[in-house]
């Protein structure tokens, strides 16, 4: 099982569920960022937190703990 935290700078990768926090999902849902919605990672910072991903042409930065909790295949 792959997170978004996996990928790298430049992967792409098609959602596949995202579990954890409600409140995270209920917003990531309201975004558009759904089940076979294709992402991006545009930007990891030097940590790794936060992570900036690319979909359906917006730009959002994930904090680490967040980015484990969305699946990709």
């Amino acid at each position: 099982m792959m997170t978004v935290y996996d990928l790298e700078v430049g992967q792409k990768a098609t959602i596949d569920s995202i579990s954890g926090d409600i409140r995270l999902a209920k917003r990531l849902f309201a975004l558009g960022c759904i089940s076979g919605t294709e992402i991006s990672v545009k930007k990891v910072a030097p940590f790794g937190d936060p992570m900036v991903i690319n979909f359906r042409g917006l730009d959002l930065a994930l904090r680490k703990n967040d980015a484990k909790n969305i699946t990709v295949k």
